[in-house]
């Protein structure tokens, strides 16, 4: 075979290969049996072996590819990736629908109910058709690129499907709306793949999936999974793919990112469903289309009743209007829509013997004590310990070792004993006493401010700040993934290296050598190389990851990057003062004083130089320095079709640098669209909601203006 039979031969088996995933992975409806697509694939991987420039990026057989990662890099989201408003009542969702109407008075409502997916928020790009990068939400504007696992998924499409049920190549044809009955009329395939498509949905593990994931860690004398959401966001942060593609995870979309070059989008919540599945992704199993609080309610019961037979968990139900121009018009706040809301179902209970508590010691040398359970299955696991949260709870609920305890998972996750049965109370309960020193050091302890906000005098603290436990706290904080990600930093290491006195703090981490971490109980000299290689990796982490790596009081990954994108340098964030930190988006007055104290510790401010003198990365590369005042400035800009000499980002770089702000999409906000050949919908919507309309020559006499 030469080269062009191959290439003929090449491109028929990646399309029928592609069709037999979506039939499979998609529809759950396979046409061909196993062995017959074993046969197709491994034709396709003899071919490609054969003449490798037949290789693209996205063909089947880079599913799973290359090697693991180091670290995930991190990716900015063009629109923010916002989490809801949540309830619990559905006096609530009438109230919500309520506050709508009066956003949009005298306006038909008409709303979309999605069942509440437990799994990962990821946001998909595509590009002319192509995947090519998928990430994680994170705090909603920076998540971790996750492409190469994504990639492990097959219900993912690597390219937009060609030739979808109902679309006749070079045609317009007409997709009906779900539920609504209305029409919207859409291109060819071809033409009707945008020049760039964001699509968000849920990534999760099914729960059939989780049961043989867990089943084979057990054979293996492996740790299992709590549920199938911890398995699949551990399955995602995985950095070796090849790991990643033997988990059962899939997907379901259900929303849009950033849009741009597409012929026609859709109007409406239930239209961009089926514009999204005829592209080939996988939405919802069940939406409910309603018209009323009351049929709201409804659509909430009844998806109560049918979901526990779901192939995926779900703990609650997703409410949204349908209408894009309505959701325009209803906007958001800081955090979250105005036009959507979650409904959570009540978590599932047991009830179950508490046979003793304990008290552990955090790294902030807060005492938290520990129900101590007879095993009860609860919520897809078994638990056999739950938190009680502080002293002042047990008292009030009167808890007594020996009751019979309901427990709970805490948004489905954390267990939590959230009462007593008093009637199987029988008189021989045991009234707990809370320690009046610390359990771990024998030291004082006193009442001190929560971590969270209006917990003041509710936590006892132990006051000495070397507690073993507190040490060991901040250097696992500091080892977790989160932080500094240092891979083998966790309990049981650390647990050692502070027992025998070679850590007392994050510092002494980058003193250790090889004979000494070796020589540890369970630590061979593979292990150890291992684990001191990942501490001299993480010397070049971000400057965030340092932040929140030192467990400052209030200071989470979130705020760490709002003040890493506020401050260049640590020594910066360390001289500013309480007004100027608290001039970083995210940062409060309570954060930013906790941050001065904290560096005004003596102890502290060692601990800081020390980090200097190991050659730690004290620079972040979020940072983004305000734009001075320009002629520009507060005037947001839209750009779109082509322009004539600009390309986009040199637009955008002229704009920022004059003070103004590019957007992704048209609102009655902006203030200008800049509109090229073969400029798309956001000029139509511009049109409609009368913002001003300019050319590039505009624009360049515009940004001139700030010489």
């Amino acid at each position: 075979m030469n080269f062009s039979e191959a290439q003929v031969r090449y491109a028929q088996l990646v399309e029928q290969i592609r069709r037999h995933d979506h039939a499979y992975y998609v529809r759950a409806q396979p046409t061909i049996s196993d062995r017959e697509y074993d046969r197709l694939y491994h034709e396709l991987l003899d071919l490609e072996k054969q003449f490798p420039a037949l290789i693209t990026p996205d063909s089947p057989s880079q599913r799973v590819s290359g090697q693991p990662l180091k670290e995930f890099k991190q990716v900015q989201h063009r629109l923010p990736m916002l989490s809801l408003d949540n309830t619990y009542s559905q006096e609530e969702v009438r109230d919500f629908v309520n506050r709508v109407q009066k956003l949009l008075p005298n306006e038909k409502l008409e709303w979309i109910v999605d069942p509440k997916v437990d799994g990962v928020a990821i946001n998909l790009r595509y590009e002319n058709g192509v995947f090519t990068c998928g990430s994680t939400r994170g705090d909603g504007t920076t998540g971790d690129d996750i492409t190469a696992n994504l990639k492990t998924i097959r219900s993912i499409p690597a390219r937009l499907r060609h030739g979808t049920a109902g679309l006749d190549a070079g045609k317009a044809s007409v997709l009906a709306s779900p539920d609504s009955g209305q029409l919207f009329e859409s291109q060819s395939s071809r033409e009707r793949s945008p020049s760039l498509l964001e699509v968000r949905g849920e990534a999760y593990l099914t729960k059939a999936g989780f049961e043989k994931l867990n089943a084979e860690r057990r054979s293996a004398g492996e740790e299992e999974f709590a549920n199938p959401r911890n398995a699949a966001a551990g399955s995602l942060k995985q950095l070796d793919p090849r790991i990643v593609a033997k988990r059962p995870l899939d997907i379901v979309v259900y929303g849009l990112g950033l849009v741009e070059g597409a012929a026609q989008m859709p109007q409406q919540h239930d239209q961009m469903l089926a514009w999204l599945k005829s592209f080939g992704f996988k939405t919802p199993d069940r939406t409910w289309h309603c018209r009323s609080a009351e049929e709201l309610v409804a659509a909430i019961d009844e998806l109560d009743r049918v979901r526990r037979s779901f192939a995926y968990e779900t703990d609650g139900a997703v409410i949204k209007l349908n209408s894009f121009a309505q959701r325009e018009v209803a906007g958001f706040t800081s955090k979250a829509p105005r036009w959507s809301i979650a409904y959570k179902y009540a978590a599932e209970q047991a009830e179950t013997l508490l046979k003793g508590i304990t008290v552990q010691v955090g790294r902030t040398g807060a005492l938290t004590p520990v129900a101590e359970l007879e095993p009860v299955f609860l919520a897809g696991s078994t638990i056999s310990r739950a938190t009680l949260h502080n002293e002042d709870y047990i008292r009030q609920k009167d808890i007594r070792i020996g009751d019979t305890v309901k427990i709970e998972k805490a948004g489905e996750v954390i267990p939590a004993v959230v009462d007593v049965v008093l009637t199987k109370r029988t008189g021989k309960e045991a009234t707990f006493r809370f320690p009046t020193t610390c359990p771990e050091c024998s030291s004082k302890v006193a009442r001190a401010p929560g971590i969270v906000e209006g917990d003041e005098g509710v936590v006892w603290r132990c006051l000495n700040s070397d507690c073993p436990a507190q040490v060991r706290g901040r250097i696992e904080h500091w080892c977790a993934r989160g932080a500094m990600d240092i891979e083998g930093g966790g309990e049981v290491l650390v647990r050692q290296l502070v027992q025998i006195g070679l850590v007392s703090d994050v510092a002494d981490l980058y003193r250790l050598k090889l004979p000494e971490v070796a020589g540890l109980e369970r630590m061979g000299e593979k292990s150890a190389r291992n684990f001191l290689e990942g501490v001299a990796a993480s010397k070049e982490r971000d400057l965030w990851r340092l932040l929140f790596g030192l467990g400052i009081l209030h200071v989470g990954a979130g705020v760490a990057k709002a003040l890493g994108r506020g401050f260049p340098t640590f020594d910066d964030v360390l001289a500013a003062s309480v007004d100027q930190l608290t001039d970083c988006e995210d940062v409060g007055e309570v954060i930013a004083q906790s941050v001065v104290q904290w560096h005004g510790d003596p102890r502290n401010r060692k601990l800081v130089e020390r980090l200097r003198a190991a050659g730690l990365n004290f620079n972040s590369q979020l940072y983004q320095p305000k734009a001075k005042a320009g002629p520009l400035a507060g005037r947001t800009f839209v750009l779109t079709g082509t322009l004539p000499k600009l390309t986009r980002e040199e637009a955008t770089a002229k704009i920022e640098a004059a003070g103004g702000k590019v957007s992704g999409s048209v609102s009655k906000k902006t203030d200008y669209v800049v509109a090229g050949t073969e400029a798309g919908s956001k000029l139509d919507k511009a049109q409609k909601l009368g913002v001003k309309i300019i050319d590039e020559a505009e624009l360049l006499r515009l940004c001139a203006d700030q010489n």
